[in-house]
């Protein structure tokens, strides 16, 4: 769902991780089963989400991003 929405959308970009392969990162985002989705640092879930329930997580995440970037100004 990732790379859709980064196919469809130039500012959204998607990479894939092998956790295994970069222990540090898998420590760093609590990587405990997969598919881990982490946006922005600011969200995060596990598991297949259904397309509408992904996107809200999305949704969601920028929302709070947004919040925080108003809160510092």
């Amino acid at each position: 769902m990732a790379h859709k929405l980064a196919v469809a959308n130039e500012h959204v970009t998607a990479d894939v991780v092998e956790a295994s392969e970069f222990p540090e990162m898998a420590q760093k985002y609590q990587i405990y089963g997969v598919p881990k989705i982490v946006i922005n640092d600011v969200a995060s879930f596990e598991g297949a989400l259904p397309e509408a329930f992904f996107i809200q997580q999305v949704v969601d995440a920028l929302e709070s991003s947004g919040n925080e970037q108003q809160d510092d100004m």
